[in-house]
Protein backbone atom coordinates (compact mmCIF):
# COMPACT_ATOMS: atom_id res chain seq x y z
CA UNK A 1 0.00 0.00 0.00
CA UNK A 2 1.16 3.50 -0.83
CA UNK A 3 0.06 6.57 1.14
CA UNK A 4 0.82 10.14 0.05
CA UNK A 5 -0.18 13.16 2.14
CA UNK A 6 -0.96 16.45 0.38
CA UNK A 7 -1.38 19.67 2.37
CA UNK A 8 -2.40 23.16 1.25
CA UNK A 9 -1.20 25.58 3.94
CA UNK A 10 -3.24 28.49 2.58
CA UNK A 11 -6.48 26.56 3.05
CA UNK A 12 -5.32 24.32 5.93
CA UNK A 13 -6.61 21.45 3.80
CA UNK A 14 -5.28 17.89 3.87
CA UNK A 15 -5.93 15.25 1.24
CA UNK A 16 -4.51 11.79 0.67
CA UNK A 17 -3.73 9.44 -2.17
CA UNK A 18 -3.98 5.79 -1.17
CA UNK A 19 -2.63 3.35 -3.72
CA UNK A 20 -2.65 -0.39 -4.18
CA UNK A 21 0.76 -1.13 -5.65
CA UNK A 22 -0.16 -4.71 -6.59
CA UNK A 23 -3.03 -3.54 -8.82
CA UNK A 24 -1.63 -0.14 -9.86
CA UNK A 25 -4.75 1.76 -8.77
CA UNK A 26 -5.39 4.59 -6.32
CA UNK A 27 -8.08 6.62 -4.58
CA UNK A 28 -7.91 10.25 -3.46
CA UNK A 29 -9.54 11.14 -0.14
CA UNK A 30 -10.93 14.71 0.11
CA UNK A 31 -9.25 15.99 -3.08
CA UNK A 32 -8.69 19.69 -3.61
CA UNK A 33 -9.69 21.42 -6.82
CA UNK A 34 -6.10 21.09 -8.12
CA UNK A 35 -6.36 17.47 -9.21
CA UNK A 36 -3.24 17.50 -11.40
CA UNK A 37 -1.06 16.91 -8.31
CA UNK A 38 -2.79 13.57 -7.69
CA UNK A 39 -2.75 12.48 -11.33
CA UNK A 40 0.95 13.35 -11.71
CA UNK A 41 1.96 11.60 -8.49
CA UNK A 42 -0.02 8.48 -9.38
CA UNK A 43 1.56 8.34 -12.85
CA UNK A 44 5.03 8.71 -11.33
CA UNK A 45 4.26 5.71 -9.11
CA UNK A 46 2.85 3.66 -12.00
CA UNK A 47 -0.72 4.01 -10.79
CA UNK A 48 -4.05 5.24 -12.12
CA UNK A 49 -6.53 7.22 -9.99
CA UNK A 50 -9.76 5.22 -10.27
CA UNK A 51 -11.69 6.65 -7.31
CA UNK A 52 -12.22 9.63 -5.03
CA UNK A 53 -14.02 9.88 -1.70
CA UNK A 54 -15.27 12.75 0.43
CA UNK A 55 -15.52 12.59 4.20
CA UNK A 56 -18.10 15.40 4.25
CA UNK A 57 -19.41 18.37 2.27
CA UNK A 58 -16.66 20.97 2.34
CA UNK A 59 -17.83 24.57 2.65
CA UNK A 60 -14.33 26.01 2.97
CA UNK A 61 -12.77 24.92 -0.35
CA UNK A 62 -13.69 23.60 -3.79
CA UNK A 63 -13.44 19.85 -4.03
CA UNK A 64 -11.82 18.13 -7.00
CA UNK A 65 -13.96 15.00 -6.65
CA UNK A 66 -16.42 15.91 -9.35
CA UNK A 67 -13.64 16.80 -11.78
CA UNK A 68 -11.82 13.51 -11.07
CA UNK A 69 -15.04 11.65 -11.72
CA UNK A 70 -15.94 13.50 -14.91
CA UNK A 71 -12.48 13.81 -16.52
CA UNK A 72 -10.84 10.58 -15.40
CA UNK A 73 -13.94 8.37 -14.98
CA UNK A 74 -13.10 7.85 -11.31
CA UNK A 75 -15.75 6.36 -9.06
CA UNK A 76 -16.83 8.89 -6.42
CA UNK A 77 -17.89 7.77 -2.96
CA UNK A 78 -19.98 10.34 -1.06
CA UNK A 79 -22.07 10.26 2.10
CA UNK A 80 -25.73 9.34 2.14
CA UNK A 81 -25.96 10.24 5.84
CA UNK A 82 -27.63 13.37 7.27
CA UNK A 83 -30.98 14.89 6.35
CA UNK A 84 -32.01 16.43 3.01
CA UNK A 85 -30.16 19.72 3.58
CA UNK A 86 -26.90 17.76 3.85
CA UNK A 87 -27.27 15.66 0.70
CA UNK A 88 -25.08 16.05 -2.37
CA UNK A 89 -26.98 17.92 -5.08
CA UNK A 90 -24.98 17.00 -8.22
CA UNK A 91 -25.37 13.24 -8.32
CA UNK A 92 -27.08 13.14 -11.70
CA UNK A 93 -23.69 13.38 -13.43
CA UNK A 94 -20.61 11.17 -13.25
CA UNK A 95 -19.97 7.90 -11.46
CA UNK A 96 -21.26 8.43 -7.94
CA UNK A 97 -21.94 5.93 -5.21
CA UNK A 98 -23.77 6.95 -2.06
CA UNK A 99 -22.27 5.29 1.02
CA UNK A 100 -23.41 5.07 4.62
CA UNK A 101 -22.58 3.32 7.90
CA UNK A 102 -21.46 -0.23 7.12
CA UNK A 103 -20.77 0.25 3.40
CA UNK A 104 -17.60 -1.48 2.24
CA UNK A 105 -15.72 -0.91 -1.01
CA UNK A 106 -12.29 -1.80 -2.38
CA UNK A 107 -9.67 -0.08 -4.46
CA UNK A 108 -7.39 -2.88 -5.56
CA UNK A 109 -6.57 -4.85 -2.40
CA UNK A 110 -7.33 -1.94 -0.09
CA UNK A 111 -10.64 -2.19 1.74
CA UNK A 112 -12.54 0.86 2.99
CA UNK A 113 -15.28 0.53 5.62
CA UNK A 114 -17.59 3.52 6.07
CA UNK A 115 -18.36 4.77 9.58
CA UNK A 116 -20.92 7.55 10.14
CA UNK A 117 -19.18 10.16 12.32
CA UNK A 118 -21.51 13.15 12.70
CA UNK A 119 -20.36 16.07 14.78
CA UNK A 120 -18.47 18.39 12.47
CA UNK A 121 -21.29 18.04 9.94
CA UNK A 122 -24.36 15.74 10.07
CA UNK A 123 -23.37 13.71 7.00
CA UNK A 124 -19.70 13.31 7.96
CA UNK A 125 -18.22 9.85 7.41
CA UNK A 126 -14.85 8.27 8.12
CA UNK A 127 -13.07 5.56 6.14
CA UNK A 128 -11.49 2.67 8.06
CA UNK A 129 -8.66 1.25 5.92
CA UNK A 130 -7.45 -2.35 5.70
CA UNK A 131 -4.69 -3.54 3.36
CA UNK A 132 -5.83 -7.03 2.37
CA UNK A 133 -2.80 -7.69 0.14
CA UNK A 134 -0.62 -8.82 3.04
CA UNK A 135 -0.04 -12.56 3.24
CA UNK A 136 0.05 -12.77 7.02
CA UNK A 137 -2.21 -12.41 10.05
CA UNK A 138 -2.53 -8.63 9.62
CA UNK A 139 -4.47 -8.70 6.34
CA UNK A 140 -7.81 -8.45 8.16
CA UNK A 141 -6.74 -5.79 10.67
CA UNK A 142 -7.44 -2.11 9.95
CA UNK A 143 -4.29 -0.04 9.65
CA UNK A 144 -5.74 3.46 9.76
CA UNK A 145 -8.73 5.74 9.45
CA UNK A 146 -9.45 8.88 7.43
CA UNK A 147 -11.67 11.15 9.52
CA UNK A 148 -11.77 14.34 7.45
CA UNK A 149 -12.47 17.28 9.75
CA UNK A 150 -14.06 15.14 12.46
CA UNK A 151 -10.84 14.47 14.38
CA UNK A 152 -7.43 16.13 14.06
CA UNK A 153 -4.18 15.23 15.78
CA UNK A 154 -4.67 16.80 19.21
CA UNK A 155 -8.00 18.46 18.32
CA UNK A 156 -11.49 17.93 16.90
CA UNK A 157 -13.39 19.57 14.06
CA UNK A 158 -15.79 22.37 14.90
CA UNK A 159 -19.04 20.83 16.16
CA UNK A 160 -20.83 24.22 16.29
CA UNK A 161 -21.24 24.84 12.56
CA UNK A 162 -24.99 24.23 12.53
CA UNK A 163 -25.63 26.46 15.55
CA UNK A 164 -23.51 29.24 14.09
CA UNK A 165 -25.20 28.95 10.69
CA UNK A 166 -28.68 29.49 12.12
CA UNK A 167 -27.64 32.07 14.72
CA UNK A 168 -28.40 29.82 17.69
CA UNK A 169 -24.99 29.87 19.33
CA UNK A 170 -25.14 30.96 23.00
CA UNK A 171 -28.97 31.23 22.99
Amino acid sequence: MLLKYFYDEKLAHASYLVGCQKEGVAIVIDPSRYIEQYIEFAKKEGMEVIAAAETHIHADFLSGSRELSNLYHANLYVSDEGDYDWKYQYLNEGRYQLVSEGTEFKVGHIKFNVIHTPGHTPESISFLVTDTSQNNFTNDKPIGIFTGDFIFVGDIGRPDLLETAVGMKDT
